[in-house]
């Protein structure tokens, strides 16, 4: 029995007219919050003096820690910066050609001539737009905090695997690292090491970690037991049957750890941009969004791009390995010496000719930035009207009523009519009467469905009182995964609602519903017709792959640039960046059906419609809905970072934390962001258990 089994099954022992009597308790006392809520304050919005001081305890915290901690911290920043210099020196000492042809060698090797040739044309294009130093900066970055990262994770991964006591706090440890926004760990970190590069740097090998963890955990937990009782036979010692026998095995996924390591610490270094001292691209798109210098935003935006996908590829290339090369010893030495000695010989003597490398210079900054910034503002300009009525048309009649509900949000400015009395009588009317006829039916969860809909959309998010919020979320979470889940799900709620984050997050969820919405809606038609045509799916993979490469940073660009400040591009940023799970989920989900079950649904005489409705989807439920969590995990991932464009969330409440240096507050935002996260993320996954096993990828 599985231990997701054994939470539940004392749930599952309950009778059902048990868990609708509990229910009806919970909408009773939601509904009476509701009607009270004008009549008592307090209901709506949380007592100021019932508030916990969480974030003054935390500021109490380091105001002792730090400056125990401040001298030892400036001493490994010292060292750590000293290490800094010497790599980026290193890296800008490489004339470009040499560095492209350095590269160039390791895609060859990576996957072959056809990522060599992207190579080589990825990174000249960053050396027209006169970004290679910029570049070649924030490389430096990477390379020196991916071998930390790499360390730490693998000896965590290995110590979790040994023991289950490390396991268990390693997992915890890692459910904090996924969940809790970046910027908030710049915060503490700030306040240890001072201001500049080296913050950003450690926040990268911080955030780093975690995928090398799992990956080597997963590694060593799918060495077979046969395999380890072999080494035993043959006389090998713990650490023989550990490096022969287990680390082989483990060999993959180890190397994909290190690549998923590789593009989180990439990630990681362009959003540590934000708090300057380093004159690396990150910094140079910060500073053309804030002059609104979109042409040039996107210039560094694509350099960035280029960079994360061109160190994605090779990485994740050398992970998978060439199946095609058989390579003699002598011919692994001869690219091993190519690829140690020709280039620096190559860059030696670029440096050795001043008129050569003045001639090659002439090539960096080719790109006109003035030209595309014109090109752009003409653009924005010309389509200025149409724009404006989408952003007013979407704010109006789907952002605004999920805010504040229809009842505050129809009015005869937005929607051309007033939500009367009488119209609201109606709705109430409609929602009970349809609530009721589904309870009767016996569909009871869809009635408590069609009732807290109808209450959302009636009030909205910042309407809903918080006890009410409490009840229904700590309700959901025991109906599906048991006391367990009700217990975080009660604890997550009611800590974001006594620190004073109600209504931020009431802000934060409603962004991430309509994120989410969208991105299924859009995502799951697309994952849909790449599930149907192969040459969909050849099209979908490698923007799929683009969007998933690229740092969060630059969503933010196209949106920005055609919408300015404001809700509606960052809710444009989140779509962007969340929409590739729904995409291949769907299509993993609808391909793996099996193939019996198609074919018998074709010769009963179903139409392919009524085989997608019927057949195809009901059976790839778990995976979709395992992609609809992934979709969630991303949204709520990218609000610290559409804060960037004055949205006013739980993301935003982070980044006001990070501008003050006031860490109790930005921690209190941060998990308060993790509970979101961790509480969704396990009412999937329940939900998931329940429906049925996921087929292998």
């Amino acid at each position: 029995m599985s231990v997701q089994e054994v939470v539940l099954a004392p749930f599952e022992s309950l009778p059902m007219k048990f868990r609708q009597w509990v229910w009806l308790c919970v909408l009773g006392l939601a509904a009476l919050s509701l009607a009270s809520r004008e009549a008592f304050p307090w209901v709506l919005n949380y007592p100021t003096g019932w508030l916990l001081p969480v974030a003054s305890l935390v500021n109490g915290l380091f105001d002792v820690v730090v400056p125990i901690l401040t001298p030892i911290c400036r001493s490994l920043a010292a060292v750590l910066g000293a290490a800094l210099n010497v790599c980026s020196s290193a890296l800008r000492w490489m004339p470009w050609p040499a560095m492209l042809a350095l590269f160039a060698l390791f895609g060859w090797l990576a996957r072959g001539w056809r990522l060599a040739l992207f190579t080589a044309a990825a990174l000249g294009y960053i050396v027209a737009a006169g970004y290679w130093q910029q570049g070649m900066n924030t490389l430096s970055m990477v390379v020196l905090a991916v071998p930390i990262a790499v360390t730490l994770g693998f000896l965590l991964g290995v110590a979790a695997h040994s023991s289950k006591f490390v396991r268990s706090v390693t997992m915890v440890m890692l459910d904090l690292l996924q969940t809790v926004p970046a910027f908030a760990f710049l915060i503490p970190l700030l306040l240890l090491f001072g201001f500049g590069p080296i913050v950003g740097l450690i926040a990268c090998v911080v955030y780093a970690v975690a995928p090398m963890v799992h990956c080597t955990m997963l590694g060593l937990g799918h060495v077979p037991t046969a395999l380890l009782e072999v080494g035993s036979m043959a006389g090998c010692s713990r650490s023989q049957r550990f490096w022969h026998v287990v680390l082989p095995t483990a060999k993959r996924e180890i190397l994909t750890g290190i690549n998923q390591t590789t593009m989180a610490s990439f990630s990681m270094v362009i959003m540590a941009a934000v708090i300057g001292g380093f004159n690396d691209v990150g910094w140079e798109v910060l500073n053309a969004m804030r002059k609104a210098e979109f042409g040039q935003s996107l210039l560094s935006g694509l350099v960035i791009a280029v960079l994360a996908m061109v160190v994605d590829r090779i990485t994740f290339g050398l992970a998978q390995g060439r199946s095609e090369v058989r390579s003699t010893r002598l011919q692994a030495m001869v690219r091993t010496l190519m690829l140690t000695i020709v280039p620096f010989l190559f860059g030696a003597l670029l440096h050795a000719s001043p008129s050569a490398m003045a001639c090659i210079d002439k090539v960096q900054g080719i790109i006109n930035p003035d030209i595309l910034n014109r090109v752009v503002l003409g653009l924005v300009h010309d389509f200025s009207v149409p724009l404006d009525n989408f952003k007013v048309f979407v704010l109006y009649h789907f952002m605004l009523p999920l805010r504040i509900g229809l009842i505050s949000a129809v009015t005869p400015f937005t929607w051309g009519f007033a939500w009367t009395p009488q119209i609201n009588a109606a709705y109430c009317v409609l929602a009970l009467a349809g609530s009721a006829w589904l309870w009767l039916s016996g569909r009871w969860q869809l009635a408590i469905g069609l009732l807290v809909t109808s209450a959302l959309l009636l009030f909205g998010f910042n309407g809903l009182p918080w006890l009410a919020f409490i009840l229904v979320v700590t309700a959901l979470g025991w109906s599906i995964g048991g006391w367990r889940l009700a217990l975080l799900s009660v604890v997550g709620t009611y800590f974001v609602v006594a620190t004073g984050l109600y209504i931020p997050l009431g802000q934060s969820l409603y962004l991430c519903l309509l994120a989410v919405l969208i991105c299924m809606l859009i995502g799951g038609l697309l994952g849909i017709a790449a599930a149907k045509s192969d040459r969909v799916s050849a099209l979908m993979k490698p923007i799929c792959d683009t969007l998933q490469t690229m740092p969060q940073f630059i969503f933010l660009i196209p949106a920005l640039m055609f919408f300015q400040v404001g809700e509606l591009t960052g809710l444009i940023a989140i779509v962007l960046y969340a929409i590739v799970p729904p995409i291949r989920y769907v299509e993993h989900g609808i391909r793996g059906v099996p193939r019996d079950l198609v074919e018998t649904s074709r010769q009963i005489g179903c139409t392919a419609w009524q085989r997608l409705i019927h057949v195809e989807l009901p059976v790839a439920k778990p995976v979709v809905v395992l992609g609809v969590n992934q979709t969630i995990m991303a949204a709520l991932s990218m609000l610290p970072v559409a804060a960037l464009v004055g949205t006013k969330d739980l993301g935003q409440q982070v980044y006001i934390a990070l501008s003050k240096a006031d860490a109790g507050q930005g921690m209190v935002a941060g998990l308060s962001i993790a509970f979101v996260a961790m509480i969704s993320d396990r009412i999937m996954r329940a939900t998931v258990s329940k429906t049925g096993n996921i087929p292998e990828a």
